[in-house]
């Protein structure tokens, strides 16, 4: 027997009844113990998928990984081949404080994307077998009929199906702080673009500020529309910043530099007659003395600075090169409500301090 499904918009736009015959659930008795088991097997937990968290020591290791300061190693390793321990020791201090200095500001940034999961009610009342329960949220499957009153967060995504004076604090989802007044009544196709006008359903994660309402679960976990926020968060790393690539291709053309050096100064004094290994030693440390040592330090502690300037403001930076491209910014784009979103943002008319006014159209190409 196939495990039913429905989407957020669509169950919108249906009469109860109809999301109830879909999802093959009973609106004031609940579902079967049987029936629970069977849909957990397909549709998982009511929980967020966290990979499993690598250990310090392992996240301390890659933040060795930086070009340049793969090239200090190995100059600091060539210094006490060379017996030269001062500058041995030197770089060795300065490699060890810009890599301390940005695992822990990263770390405690990391911190922060654990926070979304505080938005998760740990407890809710669900209806099972005819009987009200107080059950853990986590073990909610599509199909469920929950109970909500004030205080409460809504812990899936529901279909109302009752709603006495039911009011919804939606701000962790559409930003708008003014809560929203939900019904039970079907939305037409043409009013539900968004999930900020779907007034007959209740989001994971959002409050309800007062009223008490009944709801059929359609959406769990990461199935649900606050588990597309975190899937968005968890996506993959963002591209290199301009100081980022700037830093690469500053090591690679002092690797590159050294080598050449190192191959010039041998191959001068070969010709001359000289001993190669003299003339390797002179080489090597000429490259190493070529390369500079205190450059990690300045950035490093530059940018941690304005991670802990912009934690101030309230804004958390989740890896130290991102603060950079705020600089890069000439224009920021947000909503109303001074919410950064995701979605396509087109300008449409432009007006400048001295009074000017253009309207842009865009032209396709057929």
């Amino acid at each position: 027997m196939m495990v039913p499904v429905l989407d957020a918009k669509k169950a919108s736009q249906l009469p109860v009844n109809e999301v109830a015959c879909i999802l093959q659930a009973e609106l004031q008795l609940g579902l079967s113990l049987e029936e629970v088991a069977r849909r957990r097997a397909y549709h998982g937990w009511n929980e967020f998928d966290i990979s499993e968290e690598e250990p310090l020591w392992k996240k301390y290791i890659c933040q060795f990984k930086d070009p340049l300061i793969l090239l200090l190693l190995a100059s600091a390793v060539i210094s006490v081949l060379m017996h030269q321990f001062d500058d041995a020791i030197s770089i060795t201090v300065a490699i060890i404080i810009v890599v301390t200095v940005a695992f822990v500001q990263e770390y405690r940034s990391e911190k922060s994307l654990e926070e979304l999961g505080k938005l998760v009610p740990p407890e809710c009342h669900c209806v099972r077998d005819g009987r009200l329960e107080q059950l853990l949220a986590r073990e909610l499957v599509p199909g469920d009929t929950v109970c909500l009153s004030v205080g409460e967060r809504v812990p899936a995504d529901l279909r109302l199906f009752e709603a006495s004076d039911l009011s919804v604090d939606e701000s962790s989802l559409t930003g708008e702080t003014t809560p929203s007044s939900k019904s039970t009544a079907p939305q037409p196709p043409a009013s539900n673009g968004d999930i900020a006008s779907c007034n007959n359903l209740a989001f994971m994660g959002t409050l309800v500020r007062c009223g008490k309402a009944k709801g059929i679960v359609i959406g769990t976990g990461e199935n649900s529309e606050f588990g597309e926020v975190f899937k968005m968060m968890q996506a993959e790393e963002a591209p290199k910043t301009p100081l980022q690539k700037s830093m690469d291709l500053l090591g690679k053309q002092l690797s590159l530099y050294s080598f050449c050096i190192i191959g010039v100064i041998m191959l001068v004094g070969w010709l001359q007659g000289k001993r190669i290994m003299d003339m390797f030693t002179i080489g090597v440390s000429l490259a190493v003395a070529a390369i500079p040592e205190g450059l990690p330090i300045v950035v490093t502690v530059t940018l941690a600075l304005g991670v802990m300037r912009m934690v101030q403001k309230r804004a958390i930076v989740k890896k130290l090169p991102i603060v950079e491209t705020l600089s890069c910014c000439n224009v920021i784009c947000s909503d109303k409500t001074g919410t950064l979103t995701k979605n396509e943002m087109t300008v449409t008319q432009v007006y400048t301090s001295d009074g000017h006014h253009a309207e842009v159209r865009l032209l396709a190409k057929l």
